[in-house]
C-alpha cells in the first residue's frame, strides 16, 4: 500500500519536472508562449518554464540554410533555359520573433522572390549573356531578397546561379557552332602553314636556280678560258685559228659520244643534214684529223731537238 502511495506521488512529480525543464540545442532559438501569447525567446542550454501556463511554441535554427530553386524562363533571343539558383540564408538572432510569427512558409516566400527576379532579368539577355552574366543575376536576386526578407527576420547570405541548362536542341546547335569555329581556325592555321611552305619552297628554288646559273656561268667561263688556251697552244705550232677550232669541235664531238656510251639509258638523236652540209662537216673533220696529225709530228720534232 505504501509503495502504491510512493508511485502515486513520484509519477506526477516526474511529469511536473518534465514540464518545467527543457533543453534548447546549440544554434537554435526557442519561442515560449504563456496562455497562447508570446512570452520570450530562449537560447541554447537548459531552460525553465511554468508547466501548463507556459509552452514551447516552436524552435528555429540559427544555422545557415540553403534553398535550391529551379526556374524555367526565356531569353531575349527566344531560347528556353532552366536556371538553378541556390539561396543561402539564416534567421537573424535578434529577429527570431519576426521570423517565427510574421512568416509561415519562408521557403515558398523566398522561392517566389527568386522566380520574380530571374524572370525579370533573364528575358533582357541573350543566351550567351546569361552564361557570361550569371553573377549579375545572382547579385540581383540577393539584393531583392535582402530587402524583402529582412522585414521577416531573415538574412540572405549569398545567392549562386549554379546551373544553366538550355534546351537540348540549343545545346547541340551551340556545340556545332563551336566545332565549326574551331575547324575554321584550324583551316586558317593550315592555310598559313601551306602559304609559308610555298613561299619558302619558292625562295629555295630561286636560290637553287641562282646558284645553278652561277655554276653554269662559271663552267662556261672555264670552258672559254680552256678554249682560249688551247687555241693559243695550237697557234704556237703553226696551226691557224680555223684549223684549231675544227680540231676542238671534233674533240668535243668524240668526248660527247664517249659520255653517251657510258650511260645505260641514254638516247641519241641524229638530225638530218643536207648533202652540202654533210660534205662541209666531212671536210672539217678531215681537216681536223690533219691538224691533229701535224700537232703530233711537231711535238715529236720538238722532243727530238730537246734530246740533242
Amino acid at each position: 500500500m505504501e509503495s502504491l502511495l510512493i508511485y502515486f506521488w513520484i509519477f506526477p512529480a516526474l511529469l511536473l519536472l518534465s514540464g518545467v525543464f527543457f533543453i534548447i540545442n546549440q544554434q537554435t532559438a526557442g519561442v515560449i508562449e504563456r496562455f497562447g501569447k508570446f512570452h520570450s525567446i530562449r537560447q541554447s542550454g537548459l531552460q525553465l518554464k511554468i508547466p501548463i501556463i507556459d509552452r514551447l511554441a516552436g524552435k528555429l535554427s540559427l544555422k545557415i540554410q540553403q534553398l535550391d530553386v529551379i526556374i524555367e524562363t526565356k531569353t531575349k533571343d527566344d531560347v528556353f533555359v532552366k536556371l538553378k539558383v541556390s539561396v543561402q540564408y539564416k534567421v537573424i538572432k535578434e529577429k527570431v520573433y519576426d521570423a517565427f510569427y510574421k512568416l509561415d512558409f519562408p521557403h515558398e516566400q523566398i522561392t517566389s522572390y527568386v522566380f520574380d527576379v530571374v524572370r525579370a532579368e533573364v528575358p533582357k539577355m541573350i543566351l550567351d549573356d546569361v552564361f557570361l552574366k550569371k553573377d549579375d543575376i545572382a547579385i540581383a536576386v540577393k539584393s531583392e531578397l535582402n530587402v524583402a526578407m529582412m522585414e521577416y527576420g531573415y538574412d540572405i547570405i549569398k545567392t549562386l546561379v549554379t546551373d544553366i541548362d538550355p534546351d537540348a536542341q540549343v545545346k547541340e546547335a551551340m556545340n556545332r557552332i563551336n566545332a565549326s569555329e574551331r575547324e575554321k581556325v584550324a583551316a586558317q592555321f593550315e592555310g598559313d602553314a601551306a602559304r609559308i611552305l610555298i613561299v619558302e619552297k619558292a625562295k629555295a628554288e630561286a636560290e637553287s636556280k641562282r646558284l645553278q646559273g652561277q655554276g653554269i656561268a662559271d663552267q662556261r667561263r672555264e670552258i672559254a678560258r680552256g678554249l682560249e688556251e688551247s687555241v693559243s697552244v695550237l697557234n704556237k705550232v703553226d696551226i691557224n685559228s680555223q684549223e684549231a677550232s675544227a680540231l676542238i669541235v671534233v674533240t668535243q664531238h668524240y668526248d660527247t659520244l664517249q659520255s653517251i656510251g657510258q650511260e645505260t639509258n641514254s638516247n641519241l638523236i641524229l638530225l638530218p643534214n643536207s648533202p652540202q652540209a654533210g660534205s662541209e662537216m666531212l671536210n672539217n673533220m678531215v681537216a681536223s684529223f690533219t691538224a691533229s696529225n701535224q700537232i703530233g709530228e711537231e711535238m715529236k720534232k720538238a722532243a727530238a731537238k730537246k734530246k740533242k
